[in-house]
């Protein structure tokens, strides 16, 4: 994984947000600044954040875990709710390491027999892998405070020994990216319509991360960390490389392009700028072209 350094504004990538979501409305033959939803992206009333809920970051360790309203779990109930990880079980694989598909009591959380209660997705830290403890929890930091139909819900978390672990809703349809670029009896291409509906549904989750009520810089946007429930409805994934924004009276934050090698447009590397990265996205999703998107977001 590659990094290149760079200063990323934060008010640039606000107004990207709302720039792709114009583009979609656009496509979909809609006006946006007639459409009604179009105002309710960032004053959602299931977007259940704002400014004065989230503790000023950066927390320590004790103080996230602390203060997390997630489920603790020990290595053993994950284990059991898995079927001690049984390769058959695996979802998927990136940069931190396998998910897993298991189930528990959807009241007291515990782990449940296979096909009872309800479904999961375990992700378990690859110990070789390129990421760690500061991506895990990074994790738990920013999907403890934040909620919105379009981020990806977090149940809990394991911390044991070496072991990290994290536990989050199943998504039934899998990732955009298998959509896309995967040809199978289960991935079936998606209709034009259902493409513009997973962009504008990431393009909200994207314009809440930049609203005054989150404020975060999410740095690792593309089609593998876009996840769709049984209704196509689009969730973000992976906060292991978000950052906060700026704060007060700053126009901007020093960070880091970081992600997938590949994805990072080359007129981006050479001058900084990122106006048009959401735009590739949705080039990626309406033409099924992997390779033009960029992640520093």
């Amino acid at each position: 994984m590659q990094e290149f350094t760079m200063e990323a504004s934060y008010v640039a990538c606000s107004c990207e947000s709302d720039l792709l979501e114009d583009t979609v409305f656009e496509c979909l033959g809609e006006d946006s600044t007639h459409d009604s939803r179009k105002g309710n992206v960032l004053s959602s009333s299931s977007s259940r954040v704002s400014a004065s809920s989230v503790p000023p970051t950066p927390r320590s360790e004790g103080e996230i875990l602390t203060s997390s309203n997630l489920k603790s779990f020990t290595f053993n109930e994950l284990r059991t709710a898995t079927r001690n990880f049984r390769p058959d079980s695996v979802l998927g694989e990136g940069g931190f390491g396998s998910v897993f598909k298991g189930w528990i009591d959807e009241h007291t959380l515990a782990a449940t027999k296979p096909g009872t209660g309800i479904t999961i997705a375990v992700k378990k830290l690859n110990q070789e892998g390129f990421q760690g403890h500061k991506e895990w929890l990074a994790e738990v930091n920013y999907l403890s405070q934040l909620s919105h139909p379009n981020l990806v819900k977090l149940i809990g978390y394991c911390l044991e020994d070496e072991q990290r672990l994290l536990v989050y809703e199943f998504m039934s349809r899998g990732s955009l990216e298998n959509h896309l670029f995967r040809r199978s009896s289960y991935y079936q291409p998606l209709s034009w319509n259902l493409r513009m509906k997973v962009a504008l549904g990431a393009a909200k989750g994207l314009a809440f991360l930049h609203s005054s009520k989150a404020k975060v810089i999410y740095r690792d946007f593309k089609t593998s960390n876009v996840l769709l429930d049984s209704n196509y409805n689009a969730k973000l994934s992976d906060f292991g490389l978000a950052k906060d924004g700026p704060t007060g009276d700053k126009s901007h934050v020093s960070t880091r392009v970081m992600g997938t090698y590949g994805y990072a447009a080359p007129e981006y590397l050479a001058t900084g700028n990122f106006v048009a990265s959401l735009l590739l996205q949705v080039l990626n999703v309406s033409s099924s072209r992997p390779g033009i998107l960029l992640l520093v977001i």
